[in-house]
């Protein structure tokens, strides 16, 4: 009978063998930090050859800008402890930066003792590539999506800028309505010119009107300088009506005469005043609805409704949330100076079931919350707001039917050493539903 391994075959190169057979780098060191095994994944990663690395100091081979401040090799000795999965960027033989994931753990022999440590790291360049092609497909101008009714938007959206027709832009709160007229001032030639944005909705009518059309001085009480308006600010640009909806009828009439005749009248002048201004409006209203009951001119609505598009909340576009988190990540991360990875799998499948009554806005919120609560590299379903949790229950009081008591599921926890996975499969529940209860129950890790 043939033996798989012959009694005078070496051991330690067996173990080379096999560890030159994986496609992640793996080293070891010492309890100096001196490299003691080298295998031919972390040659081809590094550049280093492996005559070249051992016995070196492991920060002279990766030259990682974590090494003398959170290196994962000398947490992991220090601590005891594992660490798993942590991205960080490393420079190969030729200066090339590399975004490699970390894992560090103790090396121990036989006794148990610590003798150094071991980390396995995976190149990440051709993920990092995937994600930038994948976010340059789906992106227009500062607009993502791979929704298919979003992706006709932005198909139209250069035919609509290079005319200098009023477009109106619908959709709820939170859209992106804003990022959209941003897109077609800058597709448009009028791109040199300033995008002016003014809410409709901000101010009491007697401001709003001097905001809009500017006042001269004198024009009332308090105007003791020419104040020029948005339509004076817009000149050559692009003057963006957010909340078009809320303008007060008397200003409705003046701003029909703006876009009818291009002139103005500033408060308090004696002559109109040409624009040069190319308008878009935006509402989260029913605006047919508001000229049936008499509350928006029927004359100024078609107007502004020379081109209409209408942006589809988030909740019926699920599949840009991954895109937007991926987004929104990059951009907290840098912000706040971290290098969180992303979601883990049971917070991931709350925000996907959320149903974002405030959409983009308000899924850009829960990351930049979480990002700034996090403290390693995953955000976990403890980091999410309460609120999201309840949101997501289903149906108030048939959502805690099967919730054990605030003492029983303590017990539970504390007999499972704190293993939620065990006391989920013990409940016959999953992680999230137990998530939901223990963050009700206030039994979350504060």
């Amino acid at each position: 009978m043939n033996d798989l391994h012959p009694p005078d075959d070496n051991p330690c190169e067996q173990i080379a063998t096999i560890l030159d057979s994986v496609a992640d780098g793996v080293f070891t060191v010492d309890a100096e930090m001196r490299i003691t095994s080298f295998n031919r994944a972390a040659e081809e990663i590094t550049g280093f050859s492996r005559e070249e690395a051992i016995g070196r100091f492991c920060y002279e081979v990766l030259r990682a800008g974590v090494c003398f401040s959170l290196c994962p090799l000398r947490e992991a000795l220090e601590s005891g402890e594992a660490v798993v999965n942590r991205e960080v960027d490393i420079m190969d033989k030729n200066s090339r930066k590399v975004p490699i994931s970390v894992s560090a753990s103790v090396l121990r022999n036989s006794q148990g003792h610590s003798i150094g440590g071991v980390e396995t790291f995976r190149d990440l360049s051709l993920i990092y590539v995937l994600k930038r092609e994948i976010k340059e497909k789906y992106t227009f101008r500062d607009l993502v999506s791979r929704n298919p009714q979003m992706r006709r938007l932005f198909d139209v959206l250069p035919d609509i800028a290079s005319s200098d027709a009023t477009v109106l832009l619908n959709g709820e709160s939170g859209t992106g309505k804003e990022l959209f007229a941003k897109a077609i001032h800058d597709l448009s030639a009028r791109s040199g010119g300033p995008l002016v944005v003014i809410n409709c909705g901000a101010l009491p009518e007697h401001l709003l009107e001097a905001e809009i059309f500017g006042a001269k001085r004198g024009a009332y009480t308090g105007a003791v300088e020419n104040r020029p308006g948005r339509l004076e600010q817009a000149q050559g640009g692009t003057l963006f009506l957010d909340e078009i909806g809320d303008l007060p009828l008397p200003l409705q009439v003046k701003l029909l005469r703006v876009l009818e005749n291009k002139e103005y009248q500033p408060l308090g002048a004696r002559h109109p005043q040409k624009a040069d201004v190319r308008f878009i409006a935006a509402t989260h209203r029913d605006l047919d609805a508001m000229v049936a009951e008499g509350s928006f001119r029927r004359d100024l609505f078609f107007r502004l409704n020379v081109v209409t598009l209408k942006i589809p909340p988030l909740r019926e576009r699920p599949e840009d949330i991954p895109l937007l988190i991926d987004m929104a990540l990059e951009r907290f991360n840098l912000r706040y100076g971290k290098k969180i990875r992303g979601f883990s799998s049971e917070a991931l499948q709350l925000l996907l079931g959320h149903s974002y009554s405030g959409n983009v806005r308000e899924l850009l919120n829960i990351v930049e919350q979480t990002v700034i609560l996090c403290r390693n590299g995953e955000i976990e379903v403890e980091h999410l707001p309460g609120g999201l949790l309840q949101s997501v229950d289903n149906g108030g009081a048939a959502a805690t039917t099967g919730q054990p008591s605030r003492e029983k599921l303590a017990e539970l926890i504390a007999r499972h050493n704190g293993s939620r996975s065990q006391v989920a499969r013990e409940l016959g529940v999953d992680r999230t539903t137990l998530w939901r209860w223990m963050k009700r129950l206030d039994l979350t890790p504060s």
